[in-house]
């Protein structure tokens, strides 16, 4: 509570979207480094970034994504879909390189399950590293999902535009995009009580609400209507939201 990163580098970033991301969640300057090696994307996440107040000083630096990349000590590293780009090799030198140079590391892939198998790898090399999972984990432990069975991942909705309604040959006005992430840190860090890990299922005078638990379980837990506001909440809860709500 009360933290903001001082200074962020994403790595991999491309135009720079987590800058974005970390921007808006953590208001005001700090010192932003996007590395990729992409000149073409690059550019445009410079042009695009000129008109955003915190992010007009970001450095754009062209750089190979791999076991030879150096990072500077900063306060935060995101790796958003990157690690499935890279080799087995690269993918665990660049964990490590940003757990030796980050105080929090955010790492996010597509919620396949490939992209869940990189983030777990990812998950115990930090922690192995000394770092305390933040979300959406509530623990530190091993995940309790057994290998092949099913995959944590989440949902967010994205807007589309008619030119990428065009481009991807959609006709919706929007899309569900799937993600898999860990976030993990050396601060003190107290995670949520429990994570509402599938899409809630509503049903008559119940909520059916799939969790992880902090003793390193999954389990269902049914909301009715006897549980007066928690049943209200437990309504209006999303996918991958903590459970219960901060003020019940």
């Amino acid at each position: 509570p009360g933290w903001a990163p001082a200074g962020h580098i994403d790595v991999g970033g491309g135009t720079g979207a987590a800058t974005w991301a970390v921007a808006a969640t953590w208001p005001g300057d700090r010192a932003v480094t996007v590395l990729d090696w992409s000149d073409p994307a690059l550019a445009l996440g410079r042009e695009i970034a000129a008109a955003h107040p915190a992010l007009g000083d970001a450095r754009w630096q062209r750089a190979r994504i791999g076991a030879d990349l150096a990072l500077p000590a900063t306060d935060l590293v995101t790796v958003s879909y990157v690690l499935n780009e890279i080799t087995p090799a690269d993918r665990t030198a660049l964990v490590d390189t940003a757990a030796a140079s980050a105080r929090a590391v955010v790492i996010v892939e597509a919620g396949t399950p490939a992209g869940y198998a990189r983030v777990i790898e990812a998950r115990d090399r930090l922690i192995a590293a000394g770092f305390r999972v933040a979300a959406p984990c509530p623990h530190s432990a091993a995940c309790p999902i057994a290998p092949g069975e099913d995959w944590c991942h989440f949902s967010a909705r994205v807007s589309r535009s008619s030119l990428h309604r065009q481009v991807k040959g959609g006709s919706l006005p929007y899309e569900d995009e799937k993600f898999s992430y860990v976030a993990a840190t050396r601060l003190p860090v107290t995670p949520v009580p429990t994570r509402v890990i599938r899409r809630p299922q509503i049903r008559k005078g119940q909520v059916l609400l799939d969790l992880c638990e902090p003793d390193e379980r999954l389990s269902r837990r049914t909301v009715t209507k006897r549980h007066g506001d928690l049943y209200k909440a437990a309504r209006d809860a999303s996918w991958g939201d903590g459970w219960p709500p901060a003020d019940h």
